[in-house]
């Protein structure tokens, strides 16, 4: 086993989607080779309705995935092919954009008035990108979790991990995307596809993605739980975490233990041309689709 090195680290960044979400993204929009084949993860977490309430409204999506996963709180979906529904706490929506569709999200606080959750999107390879759109709603109670004999719980949102598979599938990238918490003081291995790109996003706590044993060049400067554990050194609150390449996933959990979003896919290295909400190859593709959305041809009849 060879666990993955730590490429970088950064903070998400406070950004203003939609009709006014105040929201904070931890990559997207630049590029999209970094972490190929996703393109972007959005944190959506909120305490306050008058900064998400007015949602995301109608807007389009072409070439794309768009992934998102409620903690807290309601999401209402609503589209052009005449689909609704609602998220609730714990739940996923995998919505394959395919050859094009008009959604709308409009999130709802919890009766405490918090919203929380991620929207992660996933590029399609070109011979997909016209492809029929679907969906695959998920409830949070038909998500495995896993809980470790050290405490550790992980809950399998897709992917195969640990002898058990998450509920999404047919996903053109084969991805893993895990819900993962390590209890304080805990060191985690945690294996992953060698050819497929990976990164970790910390949402509460702190931990330290390396190899907690080599510890090169780092000054250690607290003990706990039997471990040695350098505090500075922690990935904590809202944290990107980017891997090289390897097998396995090495996390040493702070005093408060850590939860993170651990995601990984095999890259699709094709031509990205991206613009707002659509992704496709070209910018000929590009051009082509912003025509067909003015002229009203966007959406496309099921064959």
């Amino acid at each position: 086993m060879t666990f993955r090195p730590v490429t970088s680290t950064r903070l998400a960044q406070p950004t203003l989607e939609g009709a006014g979400v105040h929201l904070h993204r931890a990559f997207g929009f630049g590029e999209p080779e970094a972490s190929d084949p996703f393109l972007l993860l959005d944190d959506f977490r909120n305490d306050d309705p008058a900064q998400f309430e007015k949602g995301f409204p109608w807007h389009p999506h072409r070439g794309i995935e768009t992934i998102t996963y409620v903690l807290d709180g309601e999401v209402e979906h609503s589209d052009s092919l005449g689909n609704q529904g609602l998220l609730g706490a714990g739940s996923v929506q995998w919505m394959t954009a395919g050859s094009g569709i008009l959604h709308q999200e409009m999130p709802r606080g919890s009766a405490q008035g918090r919203m929380h959750g991620f929207q992660l999107w996933a590029n399609l390879p070109s011979s997909l990108k016209m492809t029929a759109p679907r969906y695959q709603d998920i409830q949070g109670s038909d998500i495995p979790e896993i809980i470790d004999d050290d405490g550790t719980k992980v809950k399998i949102i897709t992917g195969n991990f640990w002898g058990k598979s998450g509920p999404v599938d047919g996903i053109a990238a084969d991805p893993l995307y895990l819900d993962v918490s390590v209890p304080p003081g805990v060191k985690k291995n945690l294996p992953v596809d060698t050819r497929a790109n990976a990164f970790a996003y910390v949402f509460a706590g702190a931990g330290r993605f390396r190899d907690a044993a080599n510890p090169v060049g780092v000054r250690v400067e607290k003990e706990f739980a039997g471990q040695e554990l350098n505090i500075r050194d922690m990935s904590g609150n809202r944290t990107l975490v980017r891997f090289g390449s390897g097998d396995e996933v090495t996390v040493q959990a702070g005093p408060e233990g850590v939860r993170f979003l651990l995601v990984a896919g095999r890259p699709i290295q094709e031509p990205v041309a991206w613009h707002g909400p659509i992704v496709m190859n070209t910018r000929a593709e590009l051009r082509q689709a912003f025509k067909e959305l003015n002229n009203g041809t966007f959406i496309k009849s099921p064959l």
